[in-house]
Order: C-alpha cells, then sequence, then structure tokens
C-alpha cells in the first residue's frame, strides 16, 4: 500500500486498520484548531481543490455533531458526518466519520482522532489518526485518491492560518 510523504503532509499506515495524516503547520494550536472548528473557516479548505462547499455544520460538544458536504467537480455530492465523542479545546478532538454515500467496504462508523500540538518553534503538529474496522476498508479509502485530497485541504488549512485573525 503506498504512502507517502511530501513537503505538506506524511500519509502512513501504522497499522492494517489505521490511516495517519501528520503534517507541521507554522501557525500555534489555537489557530489551526480554530480553523478545523469554526463552519465558515471549514467551507474554505476541507473540500481542498476537489468542489465547493455547501455545507459546514458544527456543534462542537461532546454528544454533537458535524456535517459537510460538496459539490465535487463533476458535479456529483459528496458528504460526511459524524458525533463528537471528545473535545480537549486547542488540543484534541476525536470523533467519528460515516461516508453518506455507498460505501462497500464498511459496517461501523470510522474513528478519527485530531491532535493539536504545540512545536518548539511555535508551531503545530497536527496528527489525523482514522480508525477503521478491516484492512479491506482502510484500503477501499486510500483507493479513493484522499491522499491527494488531503495534501489539498492542508495546503489550504496552512493559507488560512497565516491570515490575520
Amino acid at each position: 500500500m503506498a504512502v507517502t510523504d511530501s513537503a505538506t503532509a506524511k500519509v502512513t499506515l501504522p497499522t492494517d486498520e489505521q490511516i495517519l495524516v501528520t503534517r507541521e503547520f507554522e501557525a500555534p494550536p489555537h489557530l489551526v484548531y480554530r480553523a478545523w472548528t469554526t463552519p465558515e473557516l471549514v467551507r474554505r479548505w476541507w473540500s481542498g481543490r476537489r468542489g465547493e462547499m455547501t455545507l459546514a455544520e458544527i456543534d462542537l460538544r461532546v454528544g454533537g455533531t458535524w456535517r459537510y458536504v460538496m459539490i465535487a467537480n463533476g458535479g456529483h455530492e459528496v458528504g460526511f458526518h459524524g458525533e463528537y465523542r471528545e473535545i480537549v479545546a486547542n488540543e484534541r478532538i476525536v470523533s467519528t466519520e460515516v461516508y453518506e454515500g455507498p460505501w462497500p467496504a464498511g459496517g461501523d462508523p470510522a474513528i478519527t482522532t485530531v491532535t493539536f500540538t504545540a512545536t518548539a518553534a511555535g508551531g503545530t503538529l497536527l496528527e489525523q489518526l482514522m480508525q477503521v474496522g478491516s484492512r479491506e476498508e482502510r484500503d477501499a479509502i486510500i483507493a479513493t485518491g484522499m491522499e491527494t485530497g488531503i495534501h489539498e485541504q492542508l495546503d489550504l488549512l496552512e493559507e488560512l492560518t497565516r491570515e490575520p485573525t
């Protein structure tokens, strides 16, 4: 299974049921967290360069839900949703993730843990760990081209965190 390591992000497969994305940002954790959790800001980076966001709903509390929808280049709708299980402001978010389209590989929702760790240089190490139910499901996610999309998303997120607040 392919993994990438570029100037933007590193995608690895720590176990048969996991996908780990890591990326360093020049911005401090509170700015990266803000861009990750504010609907108006999520709309500006989540779709990468693959379409236009039509919905970014975030009820940022344990038990709250999130839902993102975009019209992908090519005209089809892509949606994901989930529920927040753990939130530590500016440090960690744990949530479920469900793709709203037909999905042959999966059963239970993926569990995604995102951590925002301050670096010695004053930036942020973002780690996004996705736990899925099987190797087949993990491989199906990788096969969607998600690696390219992740790089696009995180590049746009980096740009957004550099803007004056």
